[in-house]
């Protein structure tokens, strides 16, 4: 019996997996869709939400199962609680990136190299989900808490963003506009980082009982 629930939570792991890759490739695409100012890729991260969605469904139906058939406790039952809660915050970094493309595509954005500061929060926020994901399935506390300290490093991007902004409008009033898409996709991409932070807070709470909120099991 063990070894079949073993077998279910490493199936676990790899849905797990898939689903941060697919949130990897979302970003990926909006981020190059953006500073490309590329229709087809923007169209391609759209598309990935649905994907997501669907993937979110599918683990979720998982765990339920694992959690009613096999009735875990102590660490297995924080591994199962802790992915419901991580695909809660995957399926929203997968609405983020495609927010992040449809205006990208709706509003012809291209980004120049002046604002680079863009693409490179983007590149942070993969690395925080890919960072937060790989800490769950191997169980790497010390990750999870790097993921936590870096989301410093998208809210510091976030501040460049806003100065490149305020610049860009006092050169130029005319792009105002521009500049108020600009900074909605950069909230964007800040927020995907709060929610690679919320996934590897969980994932902290799988490995130690103990969580920010005040949860422990």
């Amino acid at each position: 019996m063990r070894t079949k629930f073993d077998e279910q939570l490493e199936f676990l792991n790899t849905e797990l997996i898939q689903m941060g890759a697919l949130c990897e490739n979302a970003i990926a695409s909006a981020a190059k869709a953006l500073l490309e100012g590329d229709d087809e890729l923007a169209t391609a991260a759209i598309a990935l939400e649905g994907e997501i969605d669907q993937k979110e469904r599918e683990i979720e139906t998982l765990c339920l199962k694992l959690l009613l058939q096999q009735q875990p406790v102590a660490r297995d039952l924080r591994t199962i609680s802790s992915a419901l809660k991580m695909i809660t915050d995957m399926e929203r970094i997968g609405d983020q990136a495609a927010d992040i493309s449809e205006i990208t595509r709706l509003q012809n954005i291209k980004t120049s190299d002046s604002k680079l500061h863009i693409n490179e929060m983007a590149l942070a926020t993969i690395k925080m989900v890919t960072d937060s994901v790989t800490a769950f399935v191997n169980r790497d506390l010390d990750l999870a808490r790097s993921v936590i300290v870096y989301d410093d490093v998208v809210d510091d991007l976030f501040d460049k963003v806003k100065g490149d902004l305020i610049q860009l409008i006092e050169q130029k009033k005319s792009d105002g506009e521009y500049a108020i898409d600009l900074m909605m996709i950069a909230k964007y991409f800040e927020r995907i980082g709060d929610h690679a932070t919320n996934i590897a807070e969980w994932v902290e709470f799988s490995i130690t009982g103990r969580h920010k909120e005040g949860q422990t099991v």
